[in-house]
C-alpha cells in the first residue's frame, strides 16, 4: 500500500485543511521569553538550557513551562536534517531556537512530527550561519487533519520513538559496562607487568596525506582513503571516499595493511582509535600503527589507547592541541608478562576476548544495539513519511 492509499484510508474520506505556524487560532509562538545567558553566568541547576541543536546545560530558573516544539533559528547542525526538538516541563530557551506549541485545533507532538520531514532550506537566509527568521517561520505550511486523526498517528509513531529511546538508554548502560570492564582489566599492580611505548610494539609508524583537493581525477577511484573523522572508536570495514591510483602518487598518503591500529593526531578529533578491517590509506592527520604480533594483540593495544583517551588527547600541542606521531609512539603500554612472551600474548588473548564481547554489543556498525537502534530509527522514519504525506489543497 503506497503512502496516498494509506494516508486516503486513515482520513476515511475528510479533507485536511492546511494552514502555517503563523496561523495564531492553531500556533503560539512564545518566543519572547527566550534569554539567552553566558556559560560563565549560568547559575548551576536541575533545568534544561536549550540552544539551536540540543541541551547544553542545566540551569536554575526557567523561561518556560509546559509542552513546546523548538526549531533552531540559527546554528542548526545540519540544514538538509533540521534541528526541531521535544521540550517538556520547566525550560530555559536561548534565542538560537523558535518556541511554539500547537493550540485548538493541533496535537503538539503531531506538529513536532511534521516539522521533523519539513525541508526548512527555502525560508532560510544568510550564508555560512543560515538563519530562519520569524518572518519566515511563519511562513512555513502545515497540514490540520482532525484531532483523531492526529491522535492515531502521534500513537504509532510515539511507539517508535519509545523504542528507540529505551534502546539507547540500554546501549548507555552497555557502554559504562564496557567501560567498567575495560578499566578493571586494564589496570595493573606494580611489578604485574612490564612497560613499553606504542612504538616498542610496531613494526611501523606511519602517516598518510592528502591529494590536490583542486584535482577532480585524483578522487572517485577505487583506493579507501581514511579521514579523521570517521575515526570513531571502532572497526573500520570501508571508507566514503575513495581516491584514484594518480591521487595516492600525487601526495604522501601510503597503503597500510588491515588491522592497524589508527589513532587521530588533528585537534577535534585528537585520540581517537580505530582499527582498519581492510588495507586502505589516510589522511595525514592518522598515526597507524602497524603492530607486531610477536610483541603485542592489536586489538589489546585498541583497547588500551581507547582507555587512555582523554590523557593521551591532554598531550596535545599548539593552539589546536594536536598531537603528532611522536607522541603517540613514545606513550607507554602495560605489557603482561613481559618475559614469557607466549605467556604475555595469551593473557593479552584473554583480555581481548573479554572486551570485545562488550565492544560488538556497543560499537559495531552490523551487529548488537547499534544496529537495531539505526533499523528502528529507519522504521520509524518509514512510517513518519508515510503517516506525514497530506493531499495537498486543491486551488480554484
Amino acid at each position: 500500500m503506497n503512502s496516498l492509499n494509506f494516508m486516503e484510508k486513515l482520513l476515511d474520506g475528510v479533507e485536511v485543511a492546511w494552514s502555517n505556524l503563523g496561523d495564531e487560532k492553531v500556533v503560539q509562538i512564545a518566543n519572547n521569553s527566550r534569554k539567552p545567558v553566558k556559560a560563565s553566568l549560568r547559575m548551576p541547576g536541575k533545568i534544561p538550557y536549550y540552544g539551536a541543536n540540543n541541551i547544553q546545560d542545566y540551569v536554575e530558573g526557567y523561561t518556560h513551562d509546559g509542552i513546546f516544539v523548538l526549531i533552531a533559528e540559527d546554528g542548526s547542525a545540519s540544514l538538509e536534517n533540521y534541528s526541531v526538538q521535544w521540550a517538556t516541563g520547566k525550560f530555559w530557551a536561548n534565542n538560537h531556537v523558535h518556541v511554539l506549541r500547537g493550540i485548538g485545533s493541533l496535537n503538539s507532538r503531531f506538529l513536532y512530527h511534521y516539522l521533523r520531514i519539513v525541508n526548512f532550506i527555502p525560508f532560510l537566509s544568510g550564508g555560512g550561519r543560515a538563519k530562519l527568521t520569524k518572518a519566515k517561520l511563519v511562513e512555513i505550511p502545515i497540514p490540520i487533519p482532525s484531532l483523531g486523526v492526529q491522535n492515531k498517528i502521534v500513537c504509532i509513531l510515539d511507539a517508535f520513538t519509545e523504542l528507540t529511546a529505551e534502546l539507547t538508554a540500554e546501549l548507555t548502560a552497555r557502554k559504562k559496562q564496557y567501560t567498567y570492564y575495560r578499566d578493571q582489566l586494564l589496570t595493573f599492580e606494580e611489578g604485574q607487568v612490564g612497560w613499553k611505548t606504542l612504538g616498542d610494539t610496531s613494526l611501523k609508524v606511519s602517516s598518510g596525506g592528502t591529494p590536490l583537493s583542486t584535482r577532480a581525477d585524483y578522487y572517485g577511484g577505487n583506493i579507501p582513503w581514511l579521514r579523521t573523522q570517521e575515526v570513531l572508536f571502532n572497526d573500520i570495514v570501508d571508507t566514503e571516499i575513495k581516491i584514484t591510483k594518480l591521487g595516492l602518487e600525487n601526495s604522501s598518503a601510503k597503503w597500510i595493511p588491515a588491522n592497524c591500529v589508527i589513532v587521530a593526531i588533528s585537534g577535534a578529533t585528537a585520540a581517537r582509535s580505530a582499527i582498519n578491517k581492510i588495507p586502505l590509506t589516510t589522511n595525514q592527520h592518522c598515526c597507524n600503527l602497524e603492530i607486531n604480533p610477536e610483541c603485542a594483540n592489536y586489538r589489546y593495544v585498541f583497547h588500551w589507547v581507547g582507555k587512555e583517551h582523554d590523557k593521551l588527547k591532554a598531550l596535545g600541542q599548539g593552539a589546536r592541541a594536536d598531537l603528532n606521531s611522536g607522541i603517540i609512539k613514545n606513550y607507554p603500554i602495560p605489557i603482561p608478562f613481559p618475559t614469557d612472551p607466549a605467556k604475555s600474548l595469551a593473557e593479552q588473548a584473554r583480555i581481548v576476548s573479554i572486551l570485545d564481547k562488550f565492544d560488538a554489543l556497543t560499537n559495531s556498525i552490523s551487529e548488537g544495539l547499534p544496529r537495531e537502534i539505526e533499523l528502528r530509527q529507519k522504521q520509524y522514519e518509514y512510517y513518519r513519511n508515510m503517516l506525514l504525506t497530506f493531499p495537498k489543497a486543491v486551488e480554484a
